[in-house]
């Protein structure tokens, strides 16, 4: 049997969330994802980074929704997957991040009942009926922060609950593991009681298990609180391809022009891929470097963090110093991943900022997938 857990991974858009857990020590066997253009880049970019295939392969379509995943006839199939991989894996572990724009505060805010809000209650319902060893589920903060939706995601946690699941939860924010961008998202990881007994972790109760025995910090590299009171440059008048220099006393791996040079976005293949302005260029070059206060058009500042990556909504993030919006290779650096991930030419512009948007930051994915497998492995070795 393998000691590599084995993920089985759910709305998987084009990878980012599985590229972390890959690179930290879990093997991918199962990827479903409705949307066949997400799909196929995500199959490019694993195939551009020389990672084997899943071994039960990729589901896109009508065969990946999940809200039909639970019926009778899909739900044997899955499980027939999930049983023979346990023949082969001590562990098993589901990863997923529904679609969130019906919890979003700034969203559709329809909850449960809408179509995206949907996923996540059959998402629930499908860990509950598989019952693998682990999950991971994230979403927005909004499931905290407006009652209706805080009622539904307490409704949920007790249904794991009765399900057999340990459950811990974690608001990170992505700077926290080194992403050059502020973005909260809640964490919500579950834990099979049979499986922490197996390890043998004593519970004596939900409290302890949530404080003292899940290492949520092992990994965080920033404090968030103390992240943000550094020094961070001001807005200052745009000037096209001007020079500024870094300034002291800031954590500079943690700025824009950091991760543009990291991953040297004018001459990534993706460099290219921005949107053209129809109507000129003078909205532009009246928006002050730095400026990020208005919903849309959004000026980055080179040497600060990112706002959140989000480009859906008609919401506009322009280039520090260029005339025009950012490009798919700097929105790329912004969500950390790796400069040799790459997206397809034939993939769609909106298509491709979507799926960037929707994307779990590569490093903060990383960041998880290592304190989950310290915990599983390192109480593997306290039980030996």
């Amino acid at each position: 049997m393998s000691d590599r857990p084995s993920i089985f991974s759910f709305f998987a858009g084009s990878g980012f969330l599985d590229l972390g857990f890959e690179t930290s020590g879990f093997n991918i066997v199962y990827v479903n994802e409705i949307s066949s253009s997400f799909m196929e880049a995500y199959r490019y970019c694993r195939a551009n980074l020389n990672l084997p295939l899943p071994a039960y392969g990729y589901h896109f379509g009508e065969e990946a929704d999940v809200t039909k995943l639970t019926e009778k006839l899909q739900a044997i199939y899955l499980q027939e997957l999930v049983q023979d991989c346990r023949q082969f894996n001590n562990i098993i572990g589901f990863i997923g991040g529904p679609p969130c724009p019906d919890f979003s505060i700034g969203g559709k805010n329809r909850g449960y009942l809408g179509d995206n809000g949907k996923l996540s209650n059959a998402y629930i319902e499908l860990i509950c009926q598989q019952q693998p060893d682990f999950f991971l589920f994230e979403n927005v903060k909004g499931l905290w922060k407006t009652k209706k939706h805080q009622l539904f995601f307490e409704a949920k946690k007790r249904q794991l609950i009765q399900a057999g699941y340990l459950l811990t939860e974690r608001l990170i924010n992505a700077i926290e593991y080194g992403v050059p961008q502020d973005r909260d998202r809640i964490i919500l990881l579950g834990f099979k009681i049979s499986l922490i007994k197996d390890l043998g972790i004593k519970i004596l109760n939900y409290n302890q298990f949530t404080r003292e025995i899940f290492p949520w910090e092992k990994y965080v590299l920033f404090n968030k609180e103390k992240v943000f009171t550094y020094p961070w440059s001001k807005s200052s008048p745009f000037q096209e391809d001007s020079i500024l220099p870094c300034p002291q006393d800031i954590p500079v791996e943690l700025t824009v022009e950091y991760w543009f040079r990291k991953n040297d976005v004018l001459h990534h293949p993706n460099a290219k891929h921005y949107f053209q302005p129809r109507a000129g260029i003078t909205k532009f070059g009246s928006i002050d470097e730095g400026d990020d206060s208005r919903k849309s058009y959004k000026r980055l500042h080179r040497w600060r963090y990112s706002p959140t990556a989000c480009y859906g909504n008609n919401e506009v993030h322009l280039h520090p110093y260029k005339a025009r919006r950012i490009s798919v290779a700097e929105a790329l650096a912004i969500q950390s991943l790796p400069a040799k991930f790459v997206f397809p030419e034939n993939m769609s512009l909106t298509n491709m900022f979507k799926t960037i948007g929707n994307g779990v930051p590569y490093l903060a994915s990383k960041g998880l997938a290592h304190t989950i497998l310290d915990f599983l492995v390192g109480s593997k070795r306290k039980k030996l």
